[in-house]
């Protein structure tokens, strides 16, 4: 995935940059990039950060910055952001998004104009070069944004500097959120709204769908009003985002606690049945605290994950290795675990490999049961819009493998929508197959309407791509 954060103010503005884009940390894993626009022009610093902390990489570069206006950028993959010279003039370019018709929109570029792309080491072409491309087709800003989002089969938000102000443009369907912060000094716009909280910044507002702005130091202006079809990721809560976050009026701690309280309510496991309550740290901790709550069962850490010097789990490219990692981060703490009975939250299914060898982990160290209530439904698709996973294919979901199993190959989607029926028999029979394939004691998933009525927003607000194939 990844995040960004803008900043327009009366006074240098570096500082801000710096700790608002740290603040996104959790977000990507690889690249990360700083640039400032001051009376010098721009400033930029890129950097690798897979095996050092944004701050380490960027304690130095940011003397030497300065600047009122900036963006930075924690990335997945792709180096930004970029500096683009146009016949717009020289603007700094911040993607999130993902582009699933990359061939189709460089053939249509090339069928216009004469340019290139610079292919990066693995072959691909840097996103955000593309979408610079896709602007500077049209003969504005604010134009060659907008063709940008039209062309894109995906979705994509864009933060662009330049000597003027900061154009914020949020996906079409607003699938990622672009929030503005303002203070005395002028405004910030980021992903994670906490992340201005803590620089003085107050909540200004939450751009809509579609909508594009100019941010400057002295105010705001709307220049395309927001579009009336919302589809926000709802995985940005379940899973990516920060808990104190808040997208669309929902705090991601308290829509995690209220998906742990619904899944209590239907579970009925009581303390006959299950010692503890653990959640897969971290983003399973607030599903556990109100699944504890609710269910009477006491909330425990029998393992605890080492954070100081270990990176995300899923930072290195090969999945093995991110596996290996995970493993490796999760300490237990044996007198919680020996002779209990778990019920055990994470946030999500994906591969499965993880999770099956955490309950690996937890019987070796002296579980007697391991109950996994996953904090969503079963993922059925890759995801096309923010690419919160690697996969390559939807084969590489353990759902997908299974349903494959049971129908010996490829279903059609009828069939599928059928799996993802938590009322049907198929469902039963895959999530029984899930069970015994990774060793749980029981297994049962979060239900998508307690899911949706834990954020506190309608269904049609919502992308449930992953799980359901609803565009």
């Amino acid at each position: 995935m990844g995040g960004f954060f803008s900043a327009a103010l009366k006074e240098d503005c570096v500082f801000d940059l710096f700790y608002g884009t740290d603040y996104h940390s959790h977000l990507g894993t690889r690249r990360a990039g700083l640039v400032s626009y001051g009376p010098k022009g721009f400033n930029r610093a890129i950097h690798n950060i897979e095996n050092s902390p944004f701050r380490t990489k960027f304690a130095s570069d940011i003397s030497d910055m300065e600047g009122y206006l900036g963006v930075g950028c924690i990335s997945d993959y792709d180096p930004q952001p970029l500096i683009v010279r146009s016949h717009h003039g020289t603007y700094a370019l911040s993607t999130i998004g993902a582009i699933n018709n990359t061939d189709e929109i460089i053939k249509e570029v090339f069928s216009h104009s004469q340019t290139h792309f610079l292919e990066m080491s693995g072959g691909d072409i840097n996103k955000t070069e593309l979408v610079a491309t896709m602007i500077n087709q049209k003969d504005n800003l604010i134009e060659g944004i907008r063709f940008a989002q039209e062309m894109i089969e995906g979705s994509m938000s864009i933060m662009l500097v330049t000597e003027n102000g900061v154009y914020l443009a949020r996906d079409k369907y607003g699938r990622t959120p672009i929030i503005v912060g303002k203070k005395a000094e002028g405004y910030c716009a980021c992903l994670e709204s906490f992340a201005f909280e803590k620089l003085g910044y107050t909540f200004e507002k939450e751009l809509g769908p579609g909508e594009i702005d100019v941010m400057t130091p002295e105010g705001l202006k709307v220049i395309v009003q927001p579009g009336n079809k919302l589809r926000i990721c709802t995985f940005l809560w379940t899973y990516y985002g920060y808990p104190p976050s808040r997208y669309e009026g929902v705090t991601v701690e308290k829509m995690r606690y209220d998906c742990g309280r619904y899944m209590a309510q239907r579970d009925n496991m009581s303390r006959d049945m299950i010692d503890i309550v653990a959640g897969v740290p971290d983003s399973g901790i607030a599903h556990a605290i109100g699944y504890s709550n609710e269910s009477g069962v006491p909330y425990a850490r029998p393992f605890i994950k080492y954070t100081p010097t270990w990176p995300r789990s899923f930072m290195p490219t090969h999945q093995s290795k991110r596996n290996l990692i995970a493993k490796m981060k999760l300490i237990p703490v044996r007198e919680l675990i020996q002779d209990q009975r778990l019920l055990l939250i994470d946030d999500s299914i994906v591969r499965g490999t993880q999770l099956r060898e955490t309950t690996e982990f937890l019987y070796e160290s002296g579980a007697r049961e391991v109950h996994v209530r996953p904090a969503c439904p079963p993922i059925m698709f890759g995801c096309k819009y923010i690419s919160f996973s690697r996969s390559t294919s939807d084969m590489d979901l353990i759902a997908r493998r299974i349903i494959a199993s049971e129908e010996g190959g490829d279903v059609d989607r009828t069939i599928l929508d059928d799996y993802a029926n938590p009322d049907s028999d198929r469902y039963h029979k895959m999530l029984e197959r899930m069970r015994e394939q990774m060793n749980f004691s029981t297994l049962s998933f979060n239900r998508m309407d307690d899911m949706i009525r834990a954020t506190g927003l309608s269904e049609d607000q919502l992308c449930t791509y992953c799980w359901n194939g609803r565009e």
